[in-house]
């Protein structure tokens, strides 16, 4: 690949050629081999789908998304499936979607989400690398401090193990190689929610036992609490 290039690579073709297998349909990832955290699957032969159109297929996508993850921007939708700004516009436009105010401009939203939920109780949560929470929106400012962002994040994009409370990003976690789960807050939270969040750190240990996991996008934050 990219002979002559200062990155010529010969990659082995396996994991491209399931990839395109996969995303045809013609199989799908089954059961990791070894432990539950093992990085390789065993594949098995998919499910047939129904053929869609590509637009009735786009539209159905984004009706997905929203429910998921709406109220959310155009350009949220556009970043998230990649699709041209005329693809995401008409998708949008076969949904049921209407169109609400948001802090960054227009938005979309499904008729249920039109009103607001009850106020949750307080929570903490430790999510892992890649969650799709996180990854769900082009526009983050309102669930994550900017400044942190490069702690967060590696070079791409990919988020790291991120610290919850209350709906807001406040810090990031790790494993260290002994086991133990260590956490870094960015701000005060205020001792309750630090104690919430300890909590979930010592039921995380306690849940992984033997195990020994690493994300396989190492961020500057997980990398400088593994240390």
């Amino acid at each position: 690949m990219a002979a002559g290039k200062p990155y010529e690579a010969k990659p082995r073709i396996t994991s491209r050629f399931l990839g395109v297998l996969a995303a045809e349909g013609r199989i799908r990832r089954g059961r990791p081999l070894g432990s539950w955290a093992s990085s390789q699957f065993r594949w098995t032969v998919a499910e047939p789908h129904p053929e869609l159109a590509a637009d009735t297929a786009r539209t159905e996508l984004a009706a997905r998304y929203l429910d998921a993850f709406g109220p959310a921007t155009t350009e949220d939708v556009k970043w998230w499936t990649g699709w041209t700004l005329t693809e995401t516009r008409r998708a949008l436009a076969g949904t049921e979607a209407v169109g609400v105010d948001l802090d960054e401009g227009p938005g979309h939203a499904l008729p249920h989400q039109l009103d607001a939920p009850p106020a949750p109780e307080p929570w903490a949560a430790l999510l892992p690398a890649l969650d799709p929470t996180p990854m769900g929106w082009r526009h983050r400012d309102w669930y994550l401090d900017t400044g942190h962002k490069a702690e967060l994040f590696d070079k791409t994009g990919n988020i790291g193990p991120s610290v919850w409370w209350n709906g807001r990003i406040v810090g990031g976690w790790a494993q260290r190689p002994d086991g133990e789960i260590v956490t870094r807050v960015f701000e005060d939270v205020g001792a309750a929610a630090q104690r919430a969040v300890d909590a979930e750190a010592a039921r995380m240990t306690e849940f992984f036992g033997d195990v020994r996991i690493r994300p396989s996008f190492r961020t500057p934050l997980e990398r400088g609490l593994c240390a």
